[in-house]
């Protein structure tokens, strides 16, 4: 399973790159997302897989013993996943708002000063 995680982080990495080394700007936010996707799964992993073993202290003892999940990596990827939700919105916004501007979504477009537009 882990393995499969890795190389599953592997590929939103090295597909996330590919997409901001592009000209245009949903394929930067595209890749901005798979980047975000790709570290929100790293982070899932390196807080190690535990299944059946959620953090909660029975009754009867007074500490967990033994392996546990560990709750503080999925509380970052939810806060991650929020914050990237609200970065994502506000640069669809923007493109959007750039595409009215220029009719383009070619970053080398981008280059003129506000005279030339």
């Amino acid at each position: 399973m882990e393995l499969l995680l890795v190389i599953l982080i592997g590929i939103l990495y090295s597909a996330g790159i590919y997409m901001l080394l592009r000209r245009s700007l949903v394929k930067l936010i595209l890749g901005l997302i798979l980047l975000g996707n790709g570290a929100n799964m790293l982070i899932f992993l390196l807080g190690s897989l535990v299944k059946g073993n959620p953090p909660v202290i029975p009754d009867d003892a007074k500490a967990l013993t033994g392996l546990y999940a560990d709750p503080i990596p999925q509380a970052l990827i939810l806060t991650a996943i929020v914050i990237s939700f609200g970065l994502q919105a506000f640069a669809i916004i923007l493109i959007k708002r750039v595409y009215a501007v220029i009719n383009s979504d070619d970053l080398d477009h981008l280059n003129t000063t506000e005279e030339e537009v």
